[in-house]
């Protein structure tokens, strides 16, 4: 585009303003930018599952206008947070980001040029081929042979052995036995373990080896929670005849509540050992990731919040941090607060406005920013050195649900980038993406709705 754009500048009409389509040599940074607001968008919007639950599962009203609030107010929140923690999360050099290093190392290959030497190859060319044949080979798996993303060859020498499917099974069981040979499976829960340190990989390979071929095993063959009745593993809801949970038997119609007496005549609700272990561990997890950064970085977490001393800003003073604030302009406290407000204040209208169709009151929103407060610094610190994002729905669904029984609805410095320029394209680039996925949600759930019907029925 650099090459074939006109450079001739366009005046804005009725203004001082101009442009050009071409401003010069497309450079590095332009590239990590177009990049950055592509990403924006490249997570998903987690409001959406919450619109397609009440809509597509519960068959719920659910006004539009609350939907898109409920979208793009779950999005820009995080960036209230994470204004109120920069200083501990970026500025830091504690703080270094596996998964940005890979990121770092691939434009640098595409933009930087490096003298190729005899007898090897630049990492342009390395990438090159990595790309053309990682794509040729996708065509195998992903079309030709979709069975090769979970072999079994216990499942295959005993075919009609239900403990073989439960032991070998990669997809409905332990996975003992079983490999892939799709990159997409092997990161499509974690992520690709390229970007992860070792100690990280060790530590999670360690805990899988344990859940996975100790404690679930155990605790299914020995009957623990009546475990046998259901799936060895399985993320779905059971009745005590092992059948699906029919949620809408035990909800009452108008004020979508739990209905106690239907819920006692019904059954208990019960979970996979699998599952159920899941949920406990989950829990394990926000309290060991709360003493963890307590003890390991709780003394320098402190230390940067004091910073009264000369030497203590010079300890923590990270080189690129001091070139990026003399370079560029930093991005005000302020522009980080009032999103904070003004998302808070959006989303208190979409909660107590449309006749609280999302059933969560005020204090139940004021109670999640004060969770998320409480969690956001110590997860971050945790993905910031290892990799691992801890999920904070657990503590949240917990605590609500406890709170507020029987609601169905309302549990539910790179490449040196200016900073100011940086936060504009993610911030529109998380204002576009959040529009586009509930705009397309939201015309998927009300125009082809009669062919979503069927499914959810079997």
């Amino acid at each position: 585009m650099a090459a074939k754009l006109p450079e001739k500048q366009i005046s804005v009409p009725f203004t001082k303003w101009s442009f050009s389509l071409n401003p010069g040599p497309f450079s590095m940074k332009e590239h990590v930018l177009i990049t950055i607001f592509a990403n924006c968008g490249a997570g998903g919007v987690y409001a959406v599952h919450i619109i397609t639950i009440i809509k597509a599962f519960y068959h719920r009203g659910l006004h539009p206008v609350a939907a898109m609030l409920l979208a793009q107010t779950t999005q820009l929140l995080g960036y209230g947070w994470a204004g109120m923690f920069r200083k501990f999360l970026v500025d830091s050099p504690y703080m270094w980001w596996p998964a940005t290093l890979v990121q770092v190392s691939l434009f640098r290959a595409l933009h930087e040029k490096e003298k190729r030497k005899k007898g090897e190859l630049t990492r342009l060319q390395f990438f090159a081929i990595v790309f053309v044949a990682s794509f040729a080979y996708y065509i195998v798996p992903g079309h030709l042979f979709p069975s090769l993303s979970a072999l079994s060859f216990v499942c295959w020498i005993w075919k009609s052995s239900i403990t073989a499917q439960q032991i070998g099974s990669g997809l409905k069981g332990l996975g003992i036995g079983s490999f892939g040979l799709d990159w997409a499976t092997v990161a499509s829960f974690l992520g690709s373990p390229l970007a992860y340190p070792f100690f990280s990989i060790a530590n999670t390979m360690v805990g899988f080896i344990l859940f996975m071929y100790v404690l679930v095993p155990v605790a299914y063959w020995s009957n623990f929670w009546e475990a046998k009745r259901f799936p060895i593993f399985s993320s779905h809801t059971f009745d005590e005849d092992g059948q699906t949970f029919n949620i809408t038997r035990v909800l009452n119609e108008k004020a979508f509540d739990l209905n106690l007496s239907e819920y006692e005549n019904y059954s208990k609700l019960y979970l996979s050992i699998f599952f159920a272990f899941m949920y406990g561990l989950g829990f394990a997890t926000l309290t060991a990731t709360l003493t963890h950064v307590a003890l390991f970085d709780g003394k320098n977490i402190f230390k940067m919040w004091k910073k009264t001393t000369t030497a203590v800003k010079d300890e923590f003073s990270d080189v690129h941090t001091r070139i990026m604030k003399k370079n560029y302009a930093v991005v005000p406290q302020w522009w980080f607060t009032v999103i904070l407000v003004i998302s808070v204040a959006l989303s208190l209208v979409a909660l107590e406005g449309f006749d609280h169709q999302l059933q969560l009151p005020w204090w139940g929103l004021l109670l999640a920013c004060f969770i998320a407060l409480i969690f956001t610094l110590p997860v971050g610190v945790i993905q910031a050195t290892t990799n691992m994002q801890i999920g904070l729905n657990l503590i949240t669904e917990l605590v609500i649900g406890y709170m507020y029984p029987g609601k169905a609805c309302c549990q539910c410095g790179f490449q040196d980038i200016p900073p100011k320029s940086m936060f504009i394209v993610q911030l529109v680039g998380t204002i576009v993406s959040s529009t586009v996925y509930f705009g397309t949600a939201w015309w998927l759930l009300t125009s082809v709705e009669k062919h979503l019907q069927p499914r959810l029925a079997s």
